[in-house]
């Protein structure tokens, strides 16, 4: 790679690193303006935003119930994703093409036509909206990048150790809960982080499957319709900081579990 290609690829590299982080530093800094209007320039600074938001019990009531929608769909995506994984890395077998299809295509429909059809579908069941609805349609979403993430770590798992476990006397299920449980135990970590994060921040699904009580976001969006304000900022703000922490805790766990694996 010549000199030139180097600068060039370097320009490319910080001007995409200024596309994604300026907008972002401009959204925190209005969370911090002593005005109820956003722009520029800003004459003086206050916290009152921030300190709104923790005293706010709506949005602190929004944010609990996308919590608790987020935690239930995840759970509910891990198991029926690891159970997928697992079947799929077996043996073949006469339609697991289709199966594999199946269960990727969720991930593949976009938001809005996803949100109609279980919309029509939850109807069809008598399912009503709400909190049971959400769950259940994001975790249908969610489990697709499940089972891809589940199935990557479970094709690096030794056949020996398997082998060894049924040679000890273990049959299949207490050999999947002693061997390949522990081992796939980083991919669920990251996997479930990540299904967390895409629960948390799904608006379409939500908004159409929703009752009274809003999500965040739904919440979020209600507020817009009366304006930007430096409001809605430190909402922006508080979940940007809160899902950063949460990306570093499984990144630096999924990191200390691979070392004390290496190292033992």
């Amino acid at each position: 790679m010549t000199r030139h290609t180097r600068l060039v690829m370097s320009m490319i590299y910080w001007a995409f690193v200024l596309y994604i982080f300026v907008p972002l530093i401009l959204m925190i800094t209005m969370g911090f303006k002593d005005s109820k209007f956003i722009g520029f320039p800003i004459r003086s600074w206050t916290l009152d935003w921030y300190v709104e938001v923790f005293k706010d019990s709506e949005v602190l009531s929004a944010f609990g119930y996308s919590m608790l929608i987020g935690v239930s769909s995840t759970l509910i995506s891990l198991v029926v994703g690891i159970w997928i994984a697992v079947l799929l890395n077996g043996r073949g077998f006469i339609g697991k093409g289709l199966i594999y299809g199946l269960t990727l295509l969720p991930a593949l429909i976009p938001g809005i036509i996803s949100a109609i059809s279980f919309r029509i579908y939850a109807q069809l069941w008598g399912i009503p909206p709400g909190t049971g609805a959400i769950i259940w349609c994001h975790a249908v979403h969610n489990v697709p990048f499940v089972m891809l993430i589940v199935a990557a770590r479970l094709s690096t798992l030794p056949k020996s150790h398997l082998d060894a476990a049924q040679d000890l006397g273990a049959d299949p299920i207490i050999a999947f809960l002693r061997v390949t449980l522990p081992y796939l135990r980083p991919a669920l970590i990251g996997g479930g982080i990540f299904c967390m994060l895409i629960s948390f921040d799904d608006f379409v699904r939500s908004f159409f499957l929703g009752g009274y009580q809003p999500t965040l976001p739904v919440l979020i969006f209600a507020k817009l319709r009366s304006g930007m304000s430096p409001e809605i900022n430190a909402i922006a703000t508080v979940v940007l900081v809160l899902t950063g922490l949460l990306g570093i805790w499984a990144e630096r766990t999924t990191r200390r579990m691979k070392q004390g694996k290496l190292q033992s």
